[in-house]
């Protein structure tokens, strides 16, 4: 379990495949912040993106750590096979502030950024989700963008989405990887926890 907020920024130094065909998964290896794994262990979880991993090899020496994403998870997810900028969080502790929202660290959908600027000394985001995910998606409600707890500001449903506006704090941007963003790019998208098993109840009622 996981909250949004973003512990460190890392970057996926190499991508190495796990077999020969398109069944196969990749193992990455990410260089965190100095410092970053001294209470990291093997086996731990660790949420790349937003997609939750599980620490399979590490160097605090270096620092390095690997994992082992699945093609499974390849294919429900963005930006984890190739080199790159990454945002990184650790599993939640039992005693840990709830600074975000509650998140599972499973990705609900792939997003893609449609307009992304300064507007005084923040930054507006927009993201257009699939259409499958819009009934979870509120004015003032909460969303996961690759790993990064945000809050909407605004929904517009379209043809071909739910199109969300976010706004940016200078901190967020300077923090994450999201600085990183453009027009085009593909994001991680996780819906709130609360909304899914609301939707599941409500939609079981008179079965």
């Amino acid at each position: 379990m996981f909250t949004g907020i973003i512990t460190g920024t890392g970057h996926i130094t190499a991508v190495h495949d796990l077999g020969g065909s398109a069944a196969h998964g990749k193992r990455l290896v990410i260089q965190p912040p100095a410092g970053y794994l001294d209470d990291v262990g093997l086996g731990d979880s660790i949420a790349l993106n937003g997609a939750c991993m599980t620490v399979t090899q590490l160097d605090a020496a270096k620092p390095e750590f690997s994992v082992d994403i699945s093609a499974e998870s390849l294919s429900k997810t963005t930006g984890l096979d190739v080199p790159g900028p990454i945002n990184l969080e650790k599993a939640l502790r039992a005693n840990d502030r709830l600074g975000g929202h509650l998140v599972s660290g499973h990705v609900d959908g792939i997003g893609a950024v449609t307009h992304f600027a300064q507007v005084g000394e923040s930054w507006e985001l927009r993201v257009l989700a699939p259409g499958a995910l819009a009934r979870y998606l509120a004015t003032k409600g909460s969303i996961t963008i690759n790993g990064v707890s945000l809050t909407v500001n605004r929904i517009a449903d379209t043809a071909g989405g739910c199109e969300v506006s976010i706004n940016l704090i200078p901190h967020t941007v300077q923090n994450t990887a999201l600085g990183h963003l453009r027009a085009g790019s593909k994001v991680n998208l996780e819906i709130d926890l609360i909304a899914r098993y609301c939707e599941r109840m409500l939609g079981s009622v008179g079965r």
